[in-house]
């Protein structure tokens, strides 16, 4: 990787991190959203003792790095260390704005899709925030009939669980919709940067809309020999990828060559390759 892109891609880390921190601070941690996690321990913590999110959010990944650091090297854990210290700086300088006071709704809906956007940025770069992640991962090195899914999902159920008794089951339920929220938004984040669709066009005139593909899209095409059953006849069925923008003027070309084609297109969830996004 170029020096460039990796600067990038730590500044991407430390912006993914930092709205993730805005959420917590200003969304969840007002209204007691324990949506898993050491954030969500930290909010717990907060609430019993008054130790501050960002020094229970460093203290307790302090050990978790070690253990990782130790058993895993330092490629394992370097960019969720700068996400994690990202994340408790975050927590630390943001400066508290009670923008939805007292609406656990709209705490739970707009911190889920606030947290979502720096979730997905931090997975988008390669990283996490630490915390029941990395102790997932370090678990699983003992538990090996478990995935790492299934170890955290425990662990972020049970945190949710504790924040459930001290706060009451009406907050959980909230913070189980923030994190349904979370889910999709980050989820959205990472697919939407590798989704494209995928075409399949046959006609009786595939060379020329072949032809076409590759001169206006500079889009690779590929041709099949497919015989139709009921007629017998045998015609080339055009497969193509290409990106969503770029599908309108795929279908421009094909009803201007043929009206009569027949197009299938379908949605393509990751794209690897020349002309998408390159594998490093």
């Amino acid at each position: 990787m170029k020096q460039n892109e990796k600067w990038t891609d730590y500044l991407m880390i430390v912006a993914g991190s930092f709205i993730m921190g805005f959420a917590i601070k200003n969304m969840y941690d007002p209204m007691n959203l324990v949506t898993g996690g050491v954030s969500g321990a930290a909010i717990i913590v907060k609430s019993l003792i008054g130790i501050p999110l960002w020094a229970t959010n460093t203290v307790l990944n302090i050990p978790l790095f070690l253990a990782a650091w130790r058993l895993k090297g330092w490629n394992f854990i370097r960019r969720t260390l700068v996400a994690t210290m990202s994340l408790s700086v975050s927590l630390y300088v943001i400066p508290e704005m009670p923008l939805v006071e007292g609406d656990l709704f709209l705490s739970a809906v707009f911190g889920g899709i606030i947290s979502g956007v720096g979730t997905g940025l931090v997975f988008l770069y390669q990283a996490t925030t630490g915390g029941t992640d990395m102790l997932a991962a370090l678990m699983q090195l003992k538990l090996r009939h478990y995935s790492i899914a299934q170890i955290m999902q425990f662990l972020d159920g049970a945190v949710v669980v504790a924040g459930a008794s001290l706060f009451g089951i009406r907050h959980a339920f909230y913070a189980i919709l923030a994190i349904y929220a979370v889910c999709k938004v980050s989820d959205g984040i990472l697919d939407g940067m590798k989704f494209a669709k995928q075409a399949v066009v046959i006609s009786d005139r595939s060379e020329e809309i072949a032809g076409q593909v590759m001169d206006r899209l500079e889009r690779g095409v590929t041709a099949v020999d497919a015989t139709g059953m009921y007629s017998g006849r045998t015609r080339k069925m055009l497969f193509c990828v290409v990106s969503r923008k770029e599908l309108v003027i795929l279908r421009d070309i094909v009803k201007r060559i043929d009206p009569r084609a027949f197009v299938i297109v379908d949605d393509v969830r990751e794209v690897f390759g020349e002309g998408f996004i390159e594998e490093t």
